[in-house]
């Protein structure tokens, strides 16, 4: 229960609570190739509105950008490095690809346009990019 619990933290908390969170509205490239991502991220991630209610005061949301050389390991991670996508160790450290069923069409497509320098065509400002917002914020309160 996000709400809840939400409400929980706000009430045994004194001064300001800082969440990392996503925003579920956000579509970064690679859902264009895994719209599986954009579905998982609606049913399970809060909208940005709902922090506000819960907390029960204002909030300030800042985008979180991640360099493009960031080595975490986390989703988005490899924006503008895609053939990384394609390597199973490397989706394997990513909790969205272990719910995930059907993954295999998007990952061809993106192999393919990869291949053949359609992503790279597609997508050529993420090339020039030293950080991308692909989604992440911080929620503060208080």
């Amino acid at each position: 229960d996000k709400a809840a619990g939400l409400r929980e933290i706000r009430r045994v908390t004194r001064g300001p609570i800082v969440l990392l969170t996503f925003d579920p509205a956000h579509r970064p490239w690679l859902t264009d190739y895994l719209p599986q991502l954009a579905a998982l991220d609606e049913q399970i991630m809060p909208k940005l509105s709902d922090y506000e209610v819960w907390l029960g005061q204002p909030i300030r949301i800042m985008p979180v950008v991640v360099p493009h050389d960031c080595v975490d390991g986390f989703l988005y991670a490899y924006w503008r490095r895609p053939e990384a996508y394609l390597d199973p160790h490397i989706r394997s450290g990513s909790s969205s690809f272990w719910t995930l069923d059907g993954i295999e069409t998007g990952l061809l497509a993106l192999k393919h346009d990869l291949d053949t320098g359609a992503w790279s065509r597609r997508y050529p400002e993420l090339l020039t990019l030293d950080a991308y917002d692909v989604g992440y914020r911080l929620v503060v309160a208080g």
